[in-house]
């Protein structure tokens, strides 16, 4: 007796595969929360030598050649996390926190890209040192932003000032014309701790992101004033005054799970 396979038949049995591997991975992963945020994100070209300090063993900064993440080896990303629930649908903690991190862009020692987090200031003392090791309480911290339309463009406003009492400061205060931002299709990042690089979270997350303005792609510059500000204790040597900006991004919302493996 023949059997006759085809290849309907075959792509069937592949997709029943593929999804009982997925769902095996999937299942391997344990939710911690849910987010709901805005933020807004700078890429920057810090010292090499002095971000090579904050890297662990044989991991390398992974810099992009082309396109708007060009010569970016670290970013500072303030964030609002509006709500923060747990699997069971109730808010953690406050329930709500703001805070910046600085997270850099690398290659772990295998060669597989990965986002590596190595500072933070938070407003949440429950939040310092936080999943990474790597956060400091901001005794001093404040966040303001205001939207004004009318017969022309609207005009978007945000001011964030985080300070820790060891001397970390990271300030940025923007107004810029709002424009129409892009949603990426869902994806999974994987965050590393400087600190303790064997420890990561995975964010699955969707965005809306808006590029303000960008020193590579040169869309239309909408930033309309703009100042940043980042010095002190541990982050000295990282921000000397030759630190370069790239990119000015707004994320006007961002969703995640945040998971671990």
């Amino acid at each position: 007796m023949t059997t006759v396979v085809t290849r309907a038949a075959v792509r069937a049995l592949v997709a029943v595969v593929l999804m009982a591997v997925a769902g095996r991975f999937a299942s391997a992963q344990t939710l911690v929360e849910y987010s709901s945020e805005t933020r807004f994100q700078l890429d920057l070209h810090v010292p090499d030598a002095v971000l090579a300090l904050s890297l662990p063993d044989k991991w390398t900064s992974s810099v992009a050649a082309q396109g708007p993440a060009k010569d970016c080896n670290l970013r500072a990303v303030f964030i609002d996390r509006v709500t923060i629930n747990g699997p069971d649908g109730k808010p953690v903690g406050k329930g709500s926190n703001r805070l910046v991190y600085l997270v850099a862009p690398v290659k772990d020692a295998t060669g597989a890209s990965a986002q590596l987090v190595i500072g933070g200031l938070t407003e949440d003392p429950a939040d310092a040192p936080g999943p990474f090791g790597v956060y400091l309480l901001a005794t001093t911290h404040t966040m303001q932003r205001s939207t004004s339309s009318g017969a022309g463009p609207i005009l978007d406003s945000q001011d964030w000032v985080f300070g820790a009492a060891t001397g970390e400061h990271l300030e940025l205060h923007i107004k810029y014309e709002r424009g129409v931002g892009n949603k990426g299709n869902p994806s999974d990042v994987k965050f590393y701790s400087a600190k303790t690089p064997a420890f990561f979270q995975i964010s699955r997350q969707e965005q809306v992101l808006d590029i303000l303005r960008n020193a590579t792609t040169n869309p239309a510059d909408r930033v309309k004033a703009f100042s940043f500000k980042a010095s002190g204790g541990s982050y000295a040597k990282l921000f000397d005054g030759t630190e370069k900006l790239l990119s000015w991004d707004n994320i006007l919302w961002i969703n995640r799970s945040v998971l671990a493996p």
